[in-house]
């Protein structure tokens, strides 16, 4: 099977859409992280924006929104930051993986399998 390359549309306009910048400054968008819209869209605010704040009435994860808007990851995250320090939008991160020595026990893990199959 031959892959193809993703079409992540016209470069001029992803620039146009960040504003120029390739980076998010500070915040660390997951591509699971919740994303929660605090206000909704004013006039003027840029088309992007306002459809992610759209979007986001209910908690949307990251990946969910790039979907959706048809954007690469990397573009949806300096738009999220935008709306983040203007405080448009809060972020529900994901919890922190436990350590390896608290997770349950593998042979418990196989005794529930096993249990879930016998039903």
């Amino acid at each position: 099977m031959t892959r193809r390359p993703v079409d992540i549309g016209s470069p001029d306009r992803l620039y146009t859409v960040t504003g120029g910048r390739s980076r998010t400054d500070g915040a660390s968008f997951d591509l699971v992280t919740l994303i929660v819209g605090e206000s909704a869209p004013t006039a003027g605010m840029q088309s992007e924006h306002v459809r992610i704040l759209e979007l986001c009435r209910h908690p949307m994860a990251v990946v969910e929104i790039a979907a959706e808007l048809s954007l690469p990851i990397t573009v949806v995250r300096i738009l999220l930051e935008d709306l983040l320090e203007t405080g448009r939008i809060t972020a529900r991160h994901p919890r922190a993986a436990r350590s390896v020595a608290a997770l349950p026990d593998s042979a418990l893990l196989t005794e529930v399998l096993h249990g879930l199959r016998n039903l």
